[in-house]
């Protein structure tokens, strides 16, 4: 039997409560190994030595970090209190909203690896973000994206009328605007993320950057699934649109202020209204990194443009 942490243990049994039934399987495996494994708790430690230090250097902020972080038992509480805050109002209570949140974590406990991704894609790719806790309690790009990773959970449990008014709520707060169908991978950056609307039957890969104002949106009345697929790894630029039932494939990038309405091959970099790639449809040239992993926006710009100011 694997040797558990005592810090890895208690993560475990107080934030997941339904663990304790089954306290003999997930000891010898299961919640602990991924928990430890995946960096959950290491991160949560961080977390808690950030806010610490940042009360230290602003002692004006040490009710707000004691609510939302230290006095928190884990990640999942600590998010499921800092959402319901932000969301909550006077006919939506906090408390009611709190719980519903803990229940979603409680039924799905591969959540919090989704949100524990994204906090590391934010800080990674990110250099306005100074810390895992600033980007937490203050980024909303990703609050608007862990909202809408409960509210999808609720959506696909049935309880679709909760599940939009939180996309309401999500999108009067934050100024983000997606449907509780769609569906999103891991390891999401959001940067910052006013104007972002995505639709029902939209489907994002892992490891996705998507910039401010962008639109993955239907092309009219139809129904259906009509709504774009995004692939691992992709870059879209700020105010870009891409419309309708169309991939834009793994590893591919979007420049800021393009339309896209058709599909992009992966690896390639597609510009303009309407959007054609860089290098000719034929011979497109192709990307040899993941563009949302570097944030590069203007590799090959002599390529296409003779622009100058």
């Amino acid at each position: 039997m694997p040797q558990i942490d005592d810090h890895v243990y208690n993560y475990a049994k107080y934030c997941t409560p339904k663990f304790e039934k089954d306290l003999n399987i997930t000891k010898n495996g299961g919640v602990f190994e991924d928990i430890e494994k995946r960096g959950v708790l290491d991160l949560w430690l961080e977390m808690q030595k950030e806010a610490i230090f940042d009360i230290e250097q602003e002692p004006l902020l040490e009710n707000y970090y004691k609510d939302s972080i230290l006095i928190q038992d884990c990640i999942e509480s600590a998010l499921s209190y800092h959402l319901s805050m932000k969301l909550g109002n006077s006919s939506l209570t906090s408390e009611g909203l709190y719980e519903v949140f803990m229940g979603v974590f409680i039924e799905d406990q591969e959540l919090v690896f989704d949100v524990v991704d994204d906090l590391r894609a934010v800080k990674e790719r990110d250099p306005a973000c100074i810390s895992y806790v600033h980007c937490f309690l203050n980024f909303k790009g990703f609050l608007a994206c862990q909202a809408h990773r409960i509210a999808h959970r609720l959506w696909c449990k049935g309880r679709k009328i909760l599940a939009l008014v939180i996309q309401n709520r999500v999108c009067e707060v934050f100024a983000v605007d997606i449907h509780p169908g769609a569906k999103i991978g891991s390891g999401l950056l959001l940067d910052h993320a006013t104007g972002v609307v995505i639709g029902e039957t939209a489907v994002i890969g892992n490891n996705v950057s998507i910039l401010h104002n962008v639109t993955l949106g239907g092309t009219g009345k139809m129904c259906g699934d009509r709504h774009p697929k995004i692939g691992d790894g992709v870059l879209i630029g700020a105010g870009t649109c891409v419309l309708g039932n169309v991939r834009i494939e793994d590893g591919a990038k979007v420049g800021a202020g393009s339309v896209v309405l058709m599909e992009v091959p992966a690896r390639t970099t597609a510009v303009g209204n309407p959007a054609r790639l860089i290098g000719g449809k034929e011979n497109p040239i192709k990307l040899d990194k993941i563009p949302s992993l570097t944030m590069d926006h203007t590799s090959h710009m002599s390529d296409w443009s003779d622009y100058v100011i």
